[in-house]
């Protein structure tokens, strides 16, 4: 057995590397509950972060376009990498701007699921109140969305980032102090 052999069968013991799901945990948590307290940098930096990818990809996808020989979506990659690049732009210089585009898009999100909620709701046998109850919901957060910009756009991004990175560090410190026992990190 040679030392990397051995390395590798140290790594897989029981509770290695508990510390860094741990670290990671609580940074993720920390970030989460700045995020919800902070949520206008929040929006602010999330935007500017997907418009750097939009940037990204756009000139990705132009450059695919121009010097790919030889394939038929070369004017779609030229298309597709040019919306890509404006929109970028657009979120990485107006972010305000980019934080209500997205925030527009969660509003037809949740009034889109909400009518399908309600129309798979009326067809249920079972639990029937329940999922037309969801829908009602998701459509009344909608509305409250739409009536409440621009201040929504400002905030709410923020809100949804705090809100996952809080959760999911709080789940992460959960399953390091788990796997440092002994169990499987984020075990099933």
């Amino acid at each position: 057995m040679t030392d990397t052999d051995r390395s590798f069968a140290t790594s897989l013991r029981p509770g290695a590397g508990w510390g860094w799901i741990l670290a990671y945990g609580i940074v993720s948590a920390l970030l989460g509950l700045a995020a919800f307290l902070f949520p206008v940098p929040a929006t602010l930096a999330a935007t500017l972060v997907i418009g750097a990818f939009l940037i990204a990809s756009g000139l990705v996808s132009i450059g695919a376009g121009i010097f790919g020989k030889g394939h038929e979506g070369r004017g779609y990659a030229i298309g597709f990498g040019l919306v890509s690049l404006i929109i970028g732009l657009v979120m990485a210089f107006e972010p305000a701007t980019g934080a209500i585009s997205i925030t527009l898009l969660v509003a037809v999100w949740l009034g889109l699921r909400g009518a399908l909620e309600i129309g798979l709701g009326a067809r249920m046998r079972r639990r029937r109140g329940w999922m037309i109850a969801l829908g009602v919901l998701n459509i009344l957060l909608a509305l409250f969305v739409l009536a409440t910009l621009p201040w929504s756009a400002m905030t709410l991004p923020g809100y949804i980032l705090g809100l996952s990175f809080l959760f999911g560090g709080i789940t992460a410190i959960a399953s390091a102090l788990d796997h440092k026992k002994g169990a499987s990190a984020f075990s099933v």
